[in-house]
């Protein structure tokens, strides 16, 4: 289901923002699905990173994106899971080209598959 995830999310990444992650991990822990995923600029936006103006506006645009895209990243989640979102959190580190999001369930699902 982990691998099932990745793959759903890099591909979710490559048709909303043109371009997918070189790597990505996904662990479920509890009620929690931990997502990491690696090489997630653009080169672009490595060239906007070199200052911190440019990071802030980096930051700013991927949350922008992200949160206007976030019904359907839930969507991929349940579908899935077959569980309910409740929240999800996610940050990025514009230095090391890395998005983290935690997904957080209604229910513990790392029970369920155990």
């Amino acid at each position: 289901m982990e691998s099932e995830i990745s793959k759903a999310l890099t591909q979710w990444e490559k048709e909303y923002f043109g371009r997918g992650s070189v790597n990505v991990k996904t662990d479920i822990v509890r009620n929690m699905i931990i997502v990491i995923l690696k090489g997630i600029l653009t080169p672009a936006e490595q060239e906007l990173a070199k200052d911190q103006q440019g990071v802030l506006d980096i930051k700013n645009m991927r949350a922008s994106l992200i949160e206007r895209g976030n019904h359907q990243i839930k969507g991929i989640i349940h579908q899935i899971t077959r569980e309910v979102v409740e929240s999800f959190h996610t940050d990025i580190s514009v230095h090391k080209g890395e998005r983290i999001i935690v997904f957080m369930l209604k229910e513990n699902l790392e029970k369920k598959l155990t």
